[in-house]
């Protein structure tokens, strides 16, 4: 069966500002004034992907993240160590599904969500994921978005890999039908979203 991409969103924070996110003016304020970065980004693309079509809220999401909710893991982990304890609503919006979730919810999306960690940090895997409902044709069509937030900056000189990838997010509609302005996915060999963003971004 053929795969096509027929929507592309992205946000990335200015160069100037890493741990910028989006507004979310279409969020009620106090559902979005404890979200993360990644938290927020997710949201901002997902909704970009299915505003202007209804259909899309009943799609399911495939969420990917080489590091999920690190700036709150992070605060956790402090507290563990400093505090020999962690807060109940800390650890509840710091598990890796949170994006997923809260977009889930804030758009009114109602069909289910899976989050996936790539597999060796491979792009590919996360993506094949998303790719796979659609293939079997289990699914017409499937949101995919991936996000990672700024790493804090205790990690920086570290050398993990995971930690490489700039702050962004994206997202787009698998679909198994060529529509008018569709790119037809010929290979999922993509390693980092950086290539798969730079054939597919407009």
């Amino acid at each position: 069966m053929e795969l096509y991409l027929t929507k592309f969103e992205k946000y990335e924070p200015c160069e100037e500002n890493l741990a910028e996110s989006p507004k979310l003016p279409y969020v009620d304020p106090l559902f979005k004034r404890r979200l993360s970065q990644i938290s927020k980004m997710t949201i901002e693309v997902v909704h970009n992907v299915i505003d202007g079509d209804e259909s899309l809220k009943d799609a399911k999401l495939v969420f990917a993240s080489f590091r999920g909710e690190i700036a709150r893991q992070l605060k956790i982990n402090k507290g563990i160590v400093e505090d020999a304890e962690v807060m109940p609503a800390q650890f509840s919006i710091s598990v890796f599904n949170t994006p997923p979730a809260v977009a889930t919810i804030a758009l009114g999306m109602k069909a289910g969500y899976t989050a996936v960690y790539p597999a060796g940090r491979d792009f590919s895997a996360a993506l094949s994921s998303a790719a796979a409902a659609v293939i079997s044709g289990r699914e017409k069509r499937v949101v995919f978005a991936y996000a990672d937030e700024r790493v804090p900056a205790e990690y920086e000189g570290t050398s993990s890999s995971a930690l490489s990838e700039k702050p962004m997010a994206m997202a787009c509609v698998l679909s198994s039908e060529r529509t008018e302005g569709a790119s037809e996915i010929g290979s999922l060999d993509f390693h980092s979203p950086a290539d798969f963003m730079a054939k597919f971004s407009r």
